[in-house]
């Protein structure tokens, strides 16, 4: 059964300030244009302002913050679900860079500056699925991949859009072994990047993303199983082949190129049809791009979804 967005319940299961004030906050941000909803960010501790985007917005229940720091994937920082919360303090994101090339008119760099006040941001609360079959409601708050897009003017031959995450094995434990081909990296066909789902995200819960998520900036694809929202982004560069992915590399068979959350596609040591939220006991069934079908269905339209997983 599916729970209706109540902004009165998602206020009982935090006690973010940000959260207790909101509609305070939303009326100031009403009164000012759209493209300059953006907020100044010294740290992880200050509020980011945003506005809620009714067009893409879930309307079911968030998970709650504890529940979204403290059971992640995020192999850099340990395999273990708690391990990314237990290291968090390990990756540094002091004087981050985001590199943004190949084969476009305008190569830009930004820094956390521009990732935090030059976009506008915008809160859109997603359902991310894993292959583990567990899945979360987020309210991620960032800016559509497009925007990137339109800066730096993909050549007509980019086809594809590359991401690398950090390189730091001196500091990241999970990089300390050879677990994955390090650095993780993904890929999205451009027309996938350019979709309006398609988020960088710099923050969930009007703060700004904690470590164990991704910080500073993050990828969020919400029809696609949830390793290909890679975490931690230094570079993304526009490409003419299909690119790398860090998980299709490791095992073919199990992890391919597009991993569209498909229920009639199963893992080879697990159904997909079935997944757990978490904060419930039982199961629920798994959607068709992960219930996002009208937004997205017409970017595999002639392709057959069970040998393109």
């Amino acid at each position: 059964m599916t729970n209706k967005y109540d902004i009165d319940k998602e206020n009982s299961i935090t006690d973010e300030f940000y959260f207790l004030n909101r509609r305070k906050i939303m009326a100031s941000i009403l009164s000012v244009p759209i493209l300059t909803q953006t907020s100044m960010v010294s740290s992880k501790e200050q509020n980011l302002f945003f506005t809620k985007d009714l067009d893409y917005s879930t309307n079911e229940e968030t998970n709650t913050f504890k529940q979204i720091t403290s059971y992640n994937n995020f192999y850099e920082l340990g395999t273990g679900k708690k391990d990314p919360m237990l290291n968090a303090n390990k990756l540094s994101t002091k004087n981050w860079k985001l590199t943004i090339d190949g084969l476009v008119d305008n190569p830009i760099v930004l820094d956390l500056e521009d990732l935090t006040k030059k976009f506008p941001l915008e809160e859109r609360i997603y359902r991310l699925r894993c292959v583990e079959a567990w899945s979360m409601v987020v309210p991620w708050i960032g800016f559509e991949l497009q925007k990137i897009i339109n800066i730096v003017k993909p050549l007509q031959k980019a086809k594809y859009v590359a991401f690398e995450s950090i390189l730091d094995p001196d500091n990241l434990p999970g990089q300390k072994r050879k677990i994955l081909n390090w650095p993780y990296r993904e890929g999205l066909r451009i027309d996938e990047a350019s979709n309006p789902l398609t988020l960088l995200s710099v923050g969930l819960y009007g703060k700004i993303l904690p470590n164990q998520n991704g910080s500073p900036v993050r990828l969020i694809v919400p029809w696609k199983y949830g390793f290909k929202s890679i975490k931690s982004i230094v570079r993304i560069s526009f490409v003419e082949s299909e690119p790398l992915c860090t998980w299709n590399e490791q095992t073919p068979n199990e992890y391919g190129f597009y991993s569209n959350v498909n229920p009639y596609v199963n893992h080879p040591r697990w159904s997909q049809k079935r997944e757990r939220r978490i904060g419930e006991f039982g199961k629920r069934d798994t959607l068709m791009f992960n219930g996002y079908s009208k937004f997205v269905s017409n970017l595999y339209e002639g392709m057959d979804l069970k040998k393109n997983f």
